[in-house]
C-alpha cells in the first residue's frame, strides 16, 4: 500500500488556516496610521530601515490642544516629543526594553545636532504645528517630514514621549519611503530587491512545473506515473502557487505601502506546504519506495504521518508565534523563536530518519547504489542548508541586509532541491554510467524482509527513447 496520510492533520488543517488567516496584520513601516492613547511617557511607534541620501519621513501628527498645556495656561515648551532613534549600540538597543532607564535617560541617548528630535508644538517650526479647531476642540495639527543621511543604511526607530506628564495621546499617519522608484518607495532598505527575486523564481519555478508536467505525462503513456513522481509535481506546482501570492503580496504592497497580510500568510503556509511534501518525498524515496518496493509497512506509515503531523503543527505554530509575539520594536528573523528552533532540531531528526533509510536500502539492494550514492549526496547538502541559513541569517548577516538576502537564499535551497530532482535521472540515461539502473527487473513488491521478487514491470517497457526514460528508474 501506498503512504498513509495522518486523518487527524487533514481535520487540523482547515481549522488552522482560518486562524492564521484570521490573525490581526502586525503594523509594519511604509504607511503607518493609528491612535495612541496610553499612560505610559515613552512609547514605541515603527521602525524602518532607510536608504542614505533618499530615505524620507512624512508625517501628519493630531493631538488636543489641552495636553499641550501646563498647568499655568501657557503652551508648554517640551510636550509630546517625537524621537528617531538609530540602530547604533548607544542609541536603540540602549534604551529598548531598558528597564532600568526611565523617559528622561531614554531621551539622553538622542544626538541633538543630529535633528533626531521633533518637538510637536507651534514653537517648534520644523513641525509644522499649528492650531486648528473641530467640533469646539482645539487640536495641535502637525505635518512635516524628514529626510535621513548616513554612511549606510540603518534602521530607525520611531518613538513618541512626554516625560513627566500625564500620558500620551496622538493620532498619527507616517508615510516612510526610500526613494521614488516603484521598486524601492514603500519598501525599507532591507527589502531591496525582494519582490524582484521572486518574480525570478516564480517564473523559473513554473518552468520546471512544466517540465515535471510534460514528464510525468509521458511516464502516465508507459504506465509508469509512481507516487514519488506525483509528489514531486505537487511540490513543484504548491510552490508556483507560493511564489504567485508572495508576487501578489509585493506588488499591492509595492503600490500603497500597505499590503494584505492575509495574502502573505497564505503565501508563507503554501510554502511550507511545499517543502513537506518535497521532504516527504525524499523520506519514502531513501526507505526505497518505488526505487526497491512498492509499498510501505504499516509500522512505516505510522510512523512517517505522525512525523510528518508534528512537522506540520510546529511550521503552524511557528507561523502563529511569529505573528502574535515576535517584538516590532526588534528586528528578528524567523527561526529566533522557540518554534524555529523546533524546526531546526526535526530537521536534523528527518536527516537522521533520510540516513537510515538510504544505508538499509542499499544494504538489501547493493545494486541500487549507482541511483542512492550521487541521491544521498545531493541531498545531504539540501538538508544541512535549512540549518546552517538559520544559523548565517541569525550571527552572520547584518540586519539592514538580512531579509533580502535570507530570501534569495531560502528561494535558491528550494530551486536547488527541484532541479537536482528534475536533473539527477538524465544521469542514469547513460548506460555506460549508470548500466543497472535502466533494468527495473530488481524493483520488486516488497515482503517483510528485502528478498527479490518478480519484477513490477516487463523489460521490454524499456524499448523507448532515453528522453522518455526520465524517471525510469522510479
Amino acid at each position: 500500500m501506498e503512504p498513509q496520510r495522518a486523518p487527524a492533520l487533514r481535520r487540523l488543517l482547515p481549522p488552522l488556516l482560518l486562524l492564521l488567516l484570521s490573525l490581526p496584520p502586525r503594523a509594519r513601516a511604509k504607511y503607518v496610521r493609528g491612535n495612541l492613547s496610553s499612560k505610559e511617557d515613552w512609547v514605541f511607534l515603527t521602525r524602518f530601515c532607510f536608504l542614505s541620501d533618499y530615505g524620507r519621513l512624512d508625517f501628519r501628527f493630531r493631538y488636543p490642544e489641552l495636553l499641550a498645556r501646563n498647568i499655568c495656561g501657557l503652551q508648554a515648551k517640551c510636550c509630546q516629543n517625537i524621537l528617531l532613534y538609530f540602530d547604533d549600540p548607544s542609541q536603540w538597543p540602549a534604551v529598548y526594553k531598558a528597564g532600568d532607564k526611565d523617559c528622561l535617560a531614554k531621551e539622553s541617548v538622542i544626538r541633538p545636532e543630529n535633528n533626531q528630535v521633533i518637538n510637536l508644538t507651534t514653537q517648534y517650526a520644523w513641525s509644522g504645528c499649528q492650531v486648528v479647531s473641530e467640533e469646539g476642540t482645539r487640536y495641535l495639527s502637525c505635518s512635516s517630514g524628514r529626510s535621513f543621511r548616513s554612511v549606510r543604511e540603518r534602521w530607525w526607530y520611531i518613538a513618541l514621549s512626554k516625560c513627566g506628564g500625564d500620558g500620551l495621546q496622538l493620532e498619527y499617519e507616517m508615510v516612510l519611503t526610500n526613494g521614488k522608484s516603484f521598486w524601492t518607495r514603500h519598501f525599507s532598505a532591507d527589502e531591496f530587491g525582494i519582490l524582484e527575486t521572486d518574480v525570478t523564481f516564480l517564473l523559473i519555478f513554473i518552468l520546471i512545473f512544466f517540465l515535471s508536467c510534460y514528464f510525468g505525462y509521458l511516464l502516465k503513456g508507459r504506465q509508469l506515473l509512481h507516487t514519488t513522481y506525483k509528489m514531486f509535481m505537487a511540490a513543484a506546482g504548491v510552490e508556483v502557487l507560493s511564489l504567485l501570492f508572495f508576487c501578489i503580496y509585493w506588488g499591492q504592497y509595492a503600490t500603497d505601502g500597505i499590503g494584505n497580510e492575509s495574502v502573505k500568510i497564505l503565501a508563507k503556509l503554501l510554502f511550507s506546504s511545499s517543502f513537506l511534501i518535497f521532504l516527504l518525498m525524499l523520506i519514502l524515496l531513501g526507505k526505497g519506495f518505488t526505487v526497491t518496493r512498492g509499498r510501505i509497512s504499516h509500522a512505516g506509515s505510522v510512523k512517517l504521518s505522525v512525523y510528518m503531523t508534528l512537522y506540520t503543527l510546529t511550521h503552524v505554530v511557528l507561523l502563529i508565534y511569529e505573528a502574535e509575539f515576535f517584538d516590532p520594536g526588534q528586528v528578528l528573523y524567523t527561526y529566533e523563536s522557540p518554534a524555529g528552533y523546533g524546526l531546526i532540531g526535526l530537521q536534523v531528526a528527518a536527516y537522521v530518519w533520510f540516513c537510515y533509510a538510504v544505508l538499509v536500502s542499499l544494504r538489501h539492494f547493493p545494486e541500487k547504489q549507482p541511483f542512492y550514492v550521487p541521491f544521498f549526496a545531493a541531498y545531504t547538502l539540501w538538508f544541512f542548508a535549512v540549518p546552517v541559513m538559520a544559523l548565517i541569517a541569525n550571527f552572520g548577516i547584518p540586519k539592514w541586509a538580512r531579509e533580502k538576502i535570507v530570501n534569495g537564499i531560502q528561494l535558491g535551497i528550494h530551486l536547488y532541491a527541484h532541479g537536482v530532482f528534475l536533473i539527477l535521472p538524465f544521469l542514469f540515461c547513460i548506460p555506460t554510467a549508470f548500466p543497472t539502473i535502466l533494468d527495473l527487473s530488481t524493483l520488486p513488491l516488497p515482503p517483510p524482509t528485502f528478498c527479490h521478487h518478480r519484477p513490477l514491470f516487463r523489460k521490454k517497457q524499456l524499448g523507448w527513447h532515453r528522453v522518455k526514460l526520465f524517471f525510469f528508474f522510479f
